[in-house]
């Protein structure tokens, strides 16, 4: 056989890949969703993502339920900064009827917001150092999650999924007991919070690992509908906080922490430089908490807000209203509304409609996570498995929230 004749041989043989799954059975992929990789030994030549392992129908089911008894929906969407979604929820319910907070409220609202976010950044910023075979930074930070899980239960009695607050405000007052936890918290936790990115921000290993895996460009990310650090890691200046201010933020002086090239160390210091941020937030609300009269926590909408025990046993209006709420008899009058909360994760809205009854008409969740996970395929082509699944856990696609 002639060397022309081998040559022409070997380019008819088709080059061999194998074809892993990738989850839904996974440590990385929590069970929940699937992505089937075209692999060329140890790098991804294609991706073709599956979700809906989880899907439970949120919406639908809220659009059975009376007003008040879908924030617990909203708790099992990104569960690792619940309080923003029950807040978001809330905030959506009060533009549609046009109730005025007390500004005591709003800055109450903003402390336990910051808190989710920092807890939130603290699950994945720890989780990506883990990812990189970093455990250590994992095990020392994350008592600092454990401590703004003490508040929450000081607060509303619940640390995971939350059902804090009420439309109209909050269910109950901070007691001294929340104020010393969480002056507490601010004292240590920036101390923590340096150690932790000692350990990993300008470690040659974690950077090698990190740098340029799961690129997205600027514009990619805004095609592809990006929010929160996931966009802002990319270059875009956006923060629901300050383009469409809520909640008083106007109020607030904070910075937008923005990254360049949009990998996952982009996305990690992104969420490092916004947990210090958050905490200059909460100092500067309970500044502002201080110049307020004390004793308000919500507003006056005895639709939507049980009258204290002592009211309803010994008054037939607050009864009354007791009964309204529980029973959920309290009608809504029609209307239209979108409002969107900057999520830990990014862009949380609700586009509700109300046709007057005693549940919304119709009910969309804008779920950030199920937006910016389409994205995934494009990230990780071309990567190496093991970026596969760094890319994922830096994105932070929290699954609760994937398939509502």
């Amino acid at each position: 056989m002639s060397k022309d004749d081998k040559n022409t041989k070997s380019e008819l043989i088709e080059k061999e890949y194998s074809t892993l799954n990738l989850g839904p059975t996974h440590p990385a992929t929590h069970g929940i969703f699937q992505n089937v990789l075209k692999m060329d030994g140890e790098i991804i030549m294609d991706a073709e993502s599956t979700v809906g392992y989880i899907h439970r129908a949120f919406e639908k089911i809220a659009e059975r339920r009376p007003y008040y008894q879908i924030t617990p929906l909203t708790d099992r969407l990104n569960y690792c900064s619940s309080p923003i979604n029950n807040m978001g929820w809330h905030m959506t319910v009060e533009k549609l009827i046009g109730i005025e907070i007390p500004k005591r409220v709003q800055y109450m609202r903003i402390i336990i917001m910051e808190l989710a976010r920092i807890a939130d950044h603290v699950i994945c910023n720890s989780v990506i150092g883990v990812d990189t075979g970093a455990m250590t930074g994992f095990l020392y930070i994350f008592q600092m999650r454990e401590r703004i899980y003490e508040i929450y239960e000081e607060l509303c009695g619940a640390r995971l999924t939350t059902n804090i607050g009420r439309i109209g405000g909050l269910e109950r007052d901070f007691s001294e007991k929340a104020w010393t936890l969480l002056d507490k918290f601010l004292k240590d936790f920036p101390k923590e919070l340096k150690e932790f990115e000692n350990l990993l921000m300008r470690n040659r290993i974690f950077m090698d690992r990190t740098i340029g895996c799961g690129p997205i460009s600027a514009e990619r990310a805004l095609n592809y509908s990006f929010a929160g650090p996931n966009l802002r890691a990319a270059g875009v200046d956006y923060d629901v906080r300050v383009m469409n201010p809520y909640s008083s933020y106007e109020e607030f002086d904070f910075i937008i922490p923005l990254g360049t090239n949009g990998d996952t160390y982009d996305r990690f210091m992104v969420r490092q430089q916004e947990m210090w941020e958050s905490v200059s937030i909460i100092h500067q609300a309970i500044e502002k908490i201080k110049k307020e009269p004390t004793g308000i926590f919500h507003a006056d909408v005895p639709d939507f807000f049980l009258p204290p025990k002592e009211e309803v046993y010994n008054n037939m209006e607050a009864l009354i209203y007791h009964f309204k709420i529980v029973m959920g008899e309290t009608e809504i009058p029609k209307g239209e509304v979108y409002h969107a909360v900057e999520g830990g994760n990014g862009e949380l809205g609700f586009y509700l409609i109300s046709d007057g009854g005693r549940s919304p008409y119709r009910l969309h969740f804008r779920r950030p996570c199920f937006i910016y996970y389409q994205a995934y395929t494009e990230m990780v082509k071309g990567a190496y498995l093991s970026d596969a699944i760094l890319t994922m856990s830096s994105m932070n696609v929290i699954a609760g929230e994937l398939d509502a």
